[in-house]
């Protein structure tokens, strides 16, 4: 059920971000590189982890069509451009979504960790 309403609610976030206007935003890892580090870039896909220790947040920054593999999982603030919401994510939580413009924040008190397969 918790999964349900967080898939739901991320659904909804990248919905709304999907009308947002074009505009020069950098990827994840050159945007933040302190929180995300690149582990392989070829042809088809970047694979980064992410790191977010508690009270820290990420530039604004953009992704493609990514898979999202929550590691450590934990309390964040995802803002886009028109919305802002707080999530408890589970370990172990996959995601897939096409690409978005967001940034993070992490207002739990444990460290998330992710793993980011990204369409280039």
């Amino acid at each position: 059920m918790k999964k349900a309403l967080l898939a739901s609610v991320i659904s909804a976030l990248l919905f709304s971000n999907a009308f947002a206007k074009e505009k020069k935003v950098e990827p994840a890892h050159l945007a933040s590189p302190s929180q995300y580090e690149l582990l392989l870039e070829n042809d088809e896909v970047f694979v980064l982890k992410m790191t977010l220790k508690p009270g820290e947040q990420d530039n604004w920054h953009k992704h493609n069509a990514e898979t999202v593999y929550f590691e450590k999982g934990g309390k964040a603030t995802i803002t886009t451009s028109d919305k802002d919401m707080t999530l408890e994510i589970p370990d172990g939580y996959v995601m897939w979504h096409d690409q978005w413009e967001h940034q993070v924040k992490n207002v739990g008190d444990t460290t998330i960790t992710a793993i980011i397969v990204e369409k280039k």
